[in-house]
């Protein structure tokens, strides 16, 4: 496994954007309108440090409810992430609540190395989302068979760190991401990967990345083959559809891997919002947000 650079201290810039969640106890932060849900802001102590994550719940939530958790970007926050990625209207129309946590320096301690301060300090950011899935499992009552994990660029490789390293999800989505770090004897579940064959920051063919840190991580098409192998699954099925490629493994006990390219695109979230300035555009090809809540409803835990 190649390690992240020496020298990448800062996290790859993805979404330098503003606004951490707020701390303290549980608050309600936002009402939307009538008829819709609400997001309110909590804080847990782990391994030390105090922690903070945005609970979106919509308005009509049934009872053993999926949840959906949403890992920001380097430099990204847990507020800019409801923001920009559109989760909250998919659990609107679906009915899931969803967790957006905070990483610590606004980064994810991933493995390898990766990322910024969370890498370097070993924050334990596996323990943190674990106690935040535990809590709200208590508060709301959801479903432990239907507990998933998405994020993309530095949060998409720490979902794969959850999926590696706990058996708490049955399924995982990263977004333009890799894997940083061993990942020696995962739980077989099931995995679909989004990945623009244009991102200079985290590079389809594993060569090292642009920006504030030269993401130096395996391959894609290595990592997505390695969850196959880890679930005994079986050769993919192609299909494409203008510039969108899927890539589709099915496995024993309902699980599948899938992996979506999407030609031309950057280091983005298709079908999501601009997030800063000079950042590449959302590729208007695939509606990544309904793509992957459609994978993982389709696949709990089995």
């Amino acid at each position: 496994m190649r390690m992240i650079r020496a020298g990448a201290a800062a996290v790859f810039a993805v979404l330098a954007v503003v606004c951490t969640a707020g701390s303290g106890a549980a608050a309600e932060t936002a009402t939307r309108a009538a008829g819709e849900g609400r997001t309110t802001v909590h804080t847990i102590t782990v391994d030390g440090r105090e922690r903070g994550y945005r609970l979106y719940r919509p308005a009509s939530l049934p009872a053993k409810a999926p949840l959906v958790v949403m890992l920001h970007g380097g430099f990204g926050s847990a507020r800019q992430a409801e923001r920009s990625y559109g989760w909250n209207a998919e659990a609107d129309l679906r009915g899931f609540a969803v967790a957006y946590p905070d990483g610590y320096g606004r980064a994810w301690n991933a493995g390898g190395g990766c990322c910024g301060r969370p890498g370097r300090e070993r924050v334990d950011d596996v323990a943190f989302v674990g106690r935040m899935v535990a809590e709200i499992g208590r508060r709301l009552g959801t479903d432990p068979r239907r507990v998933y994990v998405t994020g993309i660029s530095n949060g998409g490789m720490m979902a794969y760190r959850l999926a590696c390293d706990t058996a708490v999800f049955a399924a995982a989505g990263p977004v333009a991401a890799t894997r940083m770090g061993a990942c020696r004897a995962p739980a077989p579940l099931s995995v679909v990967h989004v990945h623009g064959l244009a991102d200079e920051a985290v590079r389809f063919d594993g060569a090292p990345g642009a920006g504030f840190a030269r993401i130096d991580g395996p391959p894609v098409r290595e990592v997505v083959a390695g969850w196959r192998a880890t679930g005994d699954c079986g050769r993919p099925s192609v299909s494409r559809s203008g510039p969108v490629t899927v890539e589709r493994a099915r496995c024993p006990r309902g699980r599948a891997v899938e992996l979506i390219t999407v030609e031309g695109a950057g280091h983005q979230w298709p079908g999501g919002e601009v997030v800063r300035e000079r950042a590449d555009p959302p590729s208007a090809a695939l509606d990544a947000t309904a793509v992957i809540w459609r994978f993982f409803a389709a696949h709990p835990r089995s």
